[in-house]
């Protein structure tokens, strides 16, 4: 059963079964019920694997990006409000299959503890070998084996797990005639034992005690002696143990028990490293994926032909031609084809064609020879060049100079071209990505751009859809610049409020992604509230024709306001310091409502 472990918050510490409905929210009826404020009464809702937020006042994040609803998968990380759960898909069947456990009871005249650990120059040369492993695989296997050198043992095991012997997260098995995956019945007693008192347990021959006669595992084994030492993670918290048994003739020794507790204390420091850098890694790996590695944020269907064409386009090689107005993402697009392709260990190399003079540009794109022009006092390797191997993105491509038109034609053809000045032809291995918000089509009308160009360009080609065409994602994007703007200015911003929702939603952004990043980053700084409120956009956003499904209910509070201001205003003798005293607020945040109400004209009448 999938399960959700809370690591931060209020619940930190507690898990929850998924099932197959699981609500998180404020209300008390919730499954996973957790009193904060931040947190909607009914904020999301997990089943059959999947997450879907329930139009909760600050969103739902996964992996750090918010989402309306998708699939979860191994070690995701779910943001809610202010606390963070991780989705674990449980594996305990199988890992009883591997390890089997009874009750025996342990005698406590055959347990010894050990506290102290013995340091020994064989204890050294361990240490230097297991802190060169870097896998949690390799180091396990290699700590079984040392511990083999040393101690008469048969069978063993390295197994992680909490504080209780019933739940382990993973298993490995040795033994002396078979190696790795070798299954192993352990003492239920022994290993809670352990993992309880957090000390080392011997017990030499199980044979001379009569309790130990009736050990299911213990008989079925054959094991006469018994060895089982904890291993350790930051804090002192037990993380898990090491099982060893035996049923020759061999027993084994307190100075046994000594050099497998020491070894544990070694081998726990560098499984906890392992670890964390296989997290990292893992980390790393789930938030490229979060977003199916493009970066962008988005579950309109217009977005999510944009997310098939991109996981379609970037195995191949194929020229790909990004059209969409500015500030739509095409270079989101161009980084993502790159990043999911074969060349993605190599360099992307970004140009903007618009921002650079002609001779300036080609000497960027081509680089240039020493002496080719006045200044040119060294070699100079073009970007075409340093991206050999890897992918060339050329933004706003219809700005290029009928001149740079054909010699970027010629790359296309061949693969090769000259530096300014030079004569010997370079060899290039790339990929070319071209964007623009140009019609080229209108431009090969009115010559300012070739037709062969073109084609070779528009090889695969795909268009970026404005904003004002996927007003659903607008939400989602608006909650996550906001939660991003907040950490830079070192704010603490909730969410966006309803009325906020409605201005946003709908005004008609004519500068698409870019303009509603600048626009929440605008309401974070200015703002005087845990809620981005409409008096917080810019006045640009306000005085645009409201939204068609802007409801009664909302415009009947923009009029409320409107009433309180010009009864303040007319108390206080036509003052607008004294209007802020009586409404409560700070005279500038009561400017900012006059100015985006529009009651300046009516308030002059008034003073």
């Amino acid at each position: 059963m999938p399960m959700l472990v809370a690591i931060a918050g209020p619940l930190k510490g507690q898990s929850f079964e998924t099932g197959t409905d699981l609500v998180i929210g404020r209300d008390a009826g919730a499954n996973v019920h957790i009193g904060d404020i931040s947190v909607s009464r009914l904020h999301c809702r997990i089943a059959d694997g999947k997450i879907l937020d329930l139009d909760s006042l600050n969103g739902t994040f996964v992996n750090g990006f918010p989402v309306k609803e998708r699939e979860l998968h191994q070690d995701d990380r779910i943001d809610v409000g202010n606390s963070q759960f991780l989705y674990v898909l449980s594996d305990a069947k199988a890992l009883l299959e591997v390890l089997e456990l009874d009750d025996a009871d342990v005698p406590p005249s055959t347990i010894h503890f050990v506290k102290e650990n013995s340091v020994t120059s064989r204890l050294l040369e361990f240490s230097a070998e297991l802190h060169r492993i870097r896998t949690g695989k390799k180091l396990q296997q290699r700590l079984m084996e040392l511990l083999f050198d040393s101690i008469p043992a048969e069978r063993g095991a390295i197994v992680f797990a909490d504080r209780s012997a019933d739940n382990y997260s993973s298993v490995f098995t040795w033994s002396r005639s078979g190696g790795a995956q070798t299954k192993l019945r352990i003492s239920k007693t022994v290993a809670s034992l352990v993992l309880r008192e957090g000390e080392a347990i011997l017990c030499s021959d199980s044979t001379r005690e009569e309790k130990f006669r009736d050990a299911k595992s213990l008989m079925e084994s054959g094991a006469r002696s018994l060895l089982c030492a904890p291993l350790y993670s930051s804090g002192d918290k037990i993380q898990g143990f090491i099982y060893l048994d035996s049923a020759g003739k061999s027993t084994f020794t307190a100075a046994h028990l000594e050099l497998a507790a020491a070894l544990s204390g070694i081998a726990s420091v560098a499984f906890e490293n392992i670890a964390h850098l296989e997290w990292l890694a893992e980390d790393s790996k789930r938030l490229h994926c979060g977003t199916d590695g493009h970066g962008m944020i988005g579950e309109s269907l217009r977005m999510q032909e944009v997310f098939r064409f991109i996981s379609k386009a970037a195995p191949a090689d194929s020229t790909v031609l990004i059209l969409g107005e500015s500030g739509t993402g095409k270079e989101l697009v161009a980084r993502a084809l790159h990043e999911k392709s074969a060349r993605s260990s190599k360099p992307f190399v970004a140009i903007n064609c618009a921002a650079l003079t002609e001779p300036l540009l080609e000497s960027e794109l081509f680089g240039h020879e020493r002496g080719a022009f006045t200044g040119a006092i060294a070699q100079k390797k073009g970007k075409l060049e340093v991206a050999d191997g890897g992918t060339v993105f050329l933004d706003e491509v219809a700005e290029l100079s009928p001149a740079l038109q054909a010699k970027l034609l010629r790359v296309l053809q061949e693969r090769q071209f000259e530096r300014v000045g030079g004569t010997r032809p370079i060899h290039v291995d790339l990929r070319l990505l071209a964007a623009t918000n140009r019609d080229l089509k209108e431009a090969i009308k009115d010559n300012s751009f070739r037709q062969d160009l073109y084609y070779r360009l528009n090889v695969l080609s795909v268009t970026m859809p404005p904003l004002r065409d996927r007003r659903t994602d607008i939400p989602l994007l608006a909650v996550y610049f906001a939660v991003r703007s907040a950490g830079r200015v070192k704010r603490h911003i909730a969410g966006v409020s309803p009325d906020a929702r409605e201005f946003l939603t709908g005004y008609e952004w004519p500068g698409n992604v870019r303009e509603l990043e600048n626009a929440i980053e605008h309401a974070v700084v200015l703002g005087n509230t845990e809620q981005i409120l409409p008096e917080d956009l810019p006045e640009s956003i306000l005085e645009s024709k409201p939204a068609a499904n802007l409801s009664g209910y909302h415009e009947g509070i923009r009029e409320t306001k409107k009433q309180l201001i010009l009864k303040a205003v007319e108390s206080s003798g036509g003052t607008l310091t004294g209007a802020a005293k009586i409404l409560g607020v700070h005279p500038n945040y009561l400017h900012r409502l006059i100015r985006n109400l529009g009651l300046r004209e009516l308030l002059k009448k008034l003073q």
